[in-house]
């Protein structure tokens, strides 16, 4: 007699075969069976966000932390899967691998204008890898399998199964998947790689260009015998200024319009710039010669050929994983002959080092933003994970905080959102609950996600939340201050206090006076074991302003 489950059942067994222990979500009625068999089988944990879009936040840091799809239930057809749009064009543009398990009408309600119908296919189709509705019983258990296949090989991303209520109830035969097989790249072609040592070999400037690849591919112990075999410095692509240790004697820190003067100078001036497991994407260079130099000899791999010489030509161009890329080359290279650019860089990065120390020295009240993060720098354990948001106190962080360990820095990436970090953090606790998390946001980033100070508390996550409060939309107020006379206009916010909103949630608030105060607060926290929201005034003058290109017209016409 075949024995009989339903698809609830099916997609469990599935995601359990796969190494899928945490999925985050919010509960619907579209895939009560799929709950129901969640509880019976015991070996997935889920955390309920208290919004969609969170649930996704969540599900992508957990992908970035573990390497495998991050998944999602949007267990609501209509209104709950349609919230989780924004975390799906987010995990799209930072390569994410995440699987959204999305409700959907039942089939014979399909086309009726039925109770919360809306076209979802064709509403994420142009936003992640793949957007498609299982229409049969018997393809559930493949087109998952499917979708987990296609998230995580070659470039990753997003996928969107969406599945009719009726078939999470509909009955099958008991299935027994075993796991999906991803197919992984090797290195680059072995002449690519006598043709890039050879061209390393005779630089007098030589920089190497390091992004998300060597994340991805656990490939950070790879490019640090590259570096050192070389003696040659290395950049980190915008959001990845954790693919080497901080202060390593070879590690310059991120490069491009958010990263430092030093690194930035590197891939200006270079002569050879080896780009590995990078995009030299607009966050990272602008697309601007202002920081990749107009007569820098490119080579560039990365996993997708696509990407290859896109924005900058490249003189060399190569498919392959950035990590075996880099092992093949340290096998093949030797040290280039360029003492004098290797004393310039060392000299540079001990000046930016100098640099850094003055700025914990700053003492203004309120406190200036730069004195906030390196206290949090001098603070942070060797394990500590950060997430970032978007907004202009985190884009003076990007680059002033310490990344020990591996996988230590999880940020928007290209989507560039704000009210990100609070839920990326509690998705990276629970990929990596023996590491202390560690979420830096504005107080307007806060207030888009700060419910889910009660999912971290609820489901015994605890992270620290620390909000820099300036009072305002930082970007847009300096935008309006510098190229607007100063017109302000929707800028300026107030905010609660979140610490004692923390405290509401049955979780700990601390509130730092000044300077002096960040560090000790940090400590605290994570040595309570406690979901810990630290707030702080910081000055509301201290602000930058990025694309300064956007607004020449309005300055113009403002001295006019």
């Amino acid at each position: 007699m075949t024995t009989l489950i339903n698809g609830g059942e099916a997609i469990y067994r599935v995601l359990r075969t796969n190494g899928i222990d945490t999925v985050f979500g919010l509960l619907g009625g579209s895939m009560l069976e799929l709950y129901d068999a969640m509880y019976n089988g015991g070996e997935i944990a889920y955390v309920g966000a208290r919004d969609e879009r969170a649930a996704g936040h969540m599900a992508d840091a957990w992908a970035r932390m573990t390497g495998k799809p991050g998944v999602v239930l949007g267990a609501q057809a209509g209104p709950g899967v349609v919230n989780i749009v924004t975390a799906v064009a987010e995990a799209h543009l930072a390569y994410s691998p995440m699987v959204v398990i999305a409700g959907a009408i039942t089939r014979a309600d399909q086309c009726k204008d039925t109770f919360q119908e809306v076209d979802q296919v064709a509403l994420f189709a142009p936003i992640c890898k793949r957007s498609i509705m299982v229409t049969d019983p018997s393809r559930l258990a493949p087109m998952l399998e499917d979708a987990i296949r296609l998230a995580n090989t070659g470039r990753r991303g997003p996928v969107v199964l969406h599945v009719p209520r009726d078939l999470f109830a509909a009955e099958l035969p008991a299935i027994d998947p075993i796991p999906v097989q991803v197919a992984r790249p090797g290195p680059a072609a072995p002449s690519d790689i006598s043709a890039i040592a050879d061209l390393l070999a005779r630089a007098q400037r030589p920089v190497i260009f390091a992004g998300g690849g060597f994340k991805w591919g656990a490939g950070r112990d790879a490019l640090t015998a590259l570096a050192e075999t070389l003696e040659v410095p290395v950049v980190a692509s915008t959001g990845h200024a954790d693919v080497m240790r901080h202060r390593h004697p070879w590690f310059a820190g991120q490069a491009g319009p958010r990263g430092n003067r030093v690194a930035s100078r590197l891939t200006k001036e270079a002569d050879v710039m080896v780009v590995l497991g990078a995009r030299l994407g607009f966050n990272s260079t602008f697309h601007s010669n202002d920081y990749v130099g107009t007569d820098t000899r490119i080579a560039h791999v990365d996993i997708e050929g696509s990407a290859v010489g896109r924005y900058f030509p490249a003189e060399i161009a190569a498919q392959g994983d950035a990590r075996l890329t880099a092992e093949a080359l340290t096998d093949a290279v030797n040290k280039p002959d360029c003492e004098a650019w290797r004393d310039t860089f060392r000299a540079n990065l001990e000046s930016l080092w100098a640099e850094r120390a003055e700025e914990a020295a700053i003492a203004t009240l309120p406190m200036h933003p730069r004195r906030a993060l390196a206290e949090l720098r001098e603070a942070l354990p060797e394990d500590a994970i950060v997430t970032l948001d978007t907004g202009n106190t985190c884009l003076q962080a990007a680059d002033r905080l310490a990344h020990y360990a591996p996988m230590s820095l999880i940020t928007p990436l290209d989507f560039g959102l704000v009210g990100f970090g609070l839920a990326a953090a509690i998705g990276a606790k629970a990929a990596a609950p023996d590491r202390p998390v560690l979420a830096i946001m504005g107080d307007g980033a806060v207030g888009y996600t700060m419910i889910e100070i009660q999912t971290a508390i609820s489901h015994k996550l605890p992270i620290t939340i620390v909000v820099l409060d300036n009072e305002a939309w930082g970007a847009e107020k300096a935008y309006q201050q510098e190229f607007y006379g100063g017109r302000l206009l929707g800028a300026e916010i107030q905010s609660p206090r979140f610490d004692k909103f923390a405290e509401l949630c049955g979780g700990q608030g601390i509130w730092v006076d000044g300077p002096g105060g960040l560090g000790p607060a940090l400590q605290q926290a994570i040595a309570s074991d406690q979901t810990t929201v630290i707030q702080t005034k910081i000055d509301p003058g201290a602000l930058m302003t990025l694309r300064k290109d956007l607004f020449k017209a309005a300055e113009k016409e403002d001295e006019d």
